[in-house]
């Protein structure tokens, strides 16, 4: 960026913090109703930043105290927001509460975020740290079967292409020194330079793709396009998004479910959406038994048809891009997660030395009786329902996520800011809004 604006320095996080959150406050508080819950989902998007950042710093400089409270400050803000989804759909009177600027002035501040962000994705080099998931494509294309076997121990479920990925984190507190930020081993540094743009590539995609869908969805859904432009453009203020701008594994996921409410009037398109989503990360698995329950009375069948379709696009693609078929075999248990939780290596909040692992087994078993209720209650479901109910499975499941849990946070937040911003959607239910017919243009021709 220096290359194209003069003398330009990217801002430390910390900085963009205090601005971002000033700005936020400025766009979007209502000054005239302090004690509206827009106030509060503010305050408490703003207050998810500090935990992000203690725990970078707390990583960097090996203090565990720093790391903990991070993690502790995440998962406060986290339970929080939770409730607040929970809680969602017995907010019958949702006055409209529209930004404090105009809506050209919102689509030239978004525009102009978007650009930086995506440039900071552009121009930035993975670090030491960052590069693991290119150690492990060497392993796989050099048919190392017996490294594979424990990939889904270190490094968790979801799709295996996805971890040869690099990380790319576009803002942090400290950056190592000059030239540390090479790949550690020289060799092949052709295919690590595909795995680089890959990733960024992908990354842009994905957040293009965030930052359409909750317009399209203000358009389409909300019939106000102004709410869907209003939260993208928070999406992009966020200081959370500025630091992980190209992390695929965090924005891909999120794009993929917030499509799926997009074309919630296709079930089979949502279905195909939901099942890409559940192959590359493995945890919207457990959005299937809410969002069937959305699609009980009508569209059911479409839905579940979807999902299995593009589950065995993935399988199959897994197939071909496998050496031989014990390679496959564990790619294929790392992509559906077949381990029981207490073999899998602990990383982040769980694995800090104050913190007893086997704790984090009733918090697994709090969250699968909250799954199976919200596929019981409250029904019918409508869309208001499906989407605050949807943000509130991905946010439960960062409290047991072994690696790195409450980080992840773009698998919710695009959804998540959307229930912030919605109106009433009682009369968007499956029985009203979805055709009964597969293809219902071409059979009324």
């Amino acid at each position: 960026m220096s290359d194209i604006l003069f003398h330009y320095h990217r801002v430390n996080p910390t900085t963009w913090f205090y601005f971002a959150s000033l700005l936020s406050i400025a766009l979007f508080f209502k000054f005239n109703r302090l004690w509206s819950i827009r106030n509060l989902d503010l305050l408490g998007l703003i207050l998810l930043a500090p935990g992000v950042l203690a725990v970078e710093y707390g990583g960097y400089k090996a203090n565990v105290a720093d790391q903990q409270l991070g993690f502790v400050w995440i998962f406060v803000v986290t339970g929080w927001f939770l409730a607040r989804m929970l809680c969602d759909s017995m907010m019958v009177r949702r006055p409209m509460l529209e930004p404090n600027l105009t809506t050209g002035g919102l689509v030239f501040l978004g525009v102009s975020l978007l650009v930086f962000l995506l440039a900071n994705v552009i121009t930035t080099r993975p670090q030491r740290d960052d590069m693991a998931g290119a150690a492990a494509a060497d392993r796989l294309e050099a048919r190392d079967a017996e490294v594979d076997a424990d990939q889904l121990a270190r490094l968790g479920p979801g799709y295996p292409l996805l971890f040869v990925l690099p990380q790319i984190s576009t803002q942090r507190i400290f950056f190592a020194p000059d030239g540390a930020d090479a790949p550690p081993e020289p060799g092949d540094t052709s295919r690590r330079a595909v795995h680089e743009t890959t990733a960024r590539i992908m990354a842009i995609v994905s957040q293009l793709a965030i930052v359409i869908g909750m317009v399209v969805i203000g358009w389409r859904h909300f019939e106000n396009t102004r709410l869907g432009i209003a939260a993208a453009v928070l999406y992009l203020l966020l200081p959370y998004t500025a630091t992980m701008t190209g992390r695929v594994d965090h924005v891909l996921p999120g794009a993929l479910v917030l499509w799926a409410i997009a074309a919630y009037r296709r079930p089979f398109l949502a279905g195909v959406l939901v099942g890409l989503a559940m192959g590359t990360i493995y945890y919207p698995v457990f959005l299937l038994p809410l969002w069937c329950s959305f699609y009980w009375e009508r569209g059911v069948r479409r839905f579940a048809a979807g999902v299995a379709a593009s589950l065995a696009t993935l399988v199959v693609a897994l197939w071909f891009t496998s050496p031989d078929a014990t390679v496959f075999l564990g790619q294929l248990r790392q992509m559906f997660g077949w381990i029981f939780p207490n073999e899998v290596s602990l990383e982040g909040f769980w694995a800090l030395p104050s913190q007893d692992a086997v704790y984090r087994l009733p918090v697994l078993a709090a969250f699968v009786a909250m799954m199976a209720t919200l596929a019981i209650w409250p029904a019918p479901k409508n869309l208001g329902t499906l989407m605050s109910c949807t943000a509130a499975v991905l946010l439960g499941s960062q409290f047991w996520k072994a690696h790195n849990g409450g980080l992840f946070m773009a698998w919710y937040l695009p959804v998540l800011l959307l229930v912030v911003f919605r109106p009433n959607l009682e009369n968007r239910v499956a029985m009203l809004m979805l055709s009964p017919e597969w293809f219902p243009r071409r059979r009324a021709a």
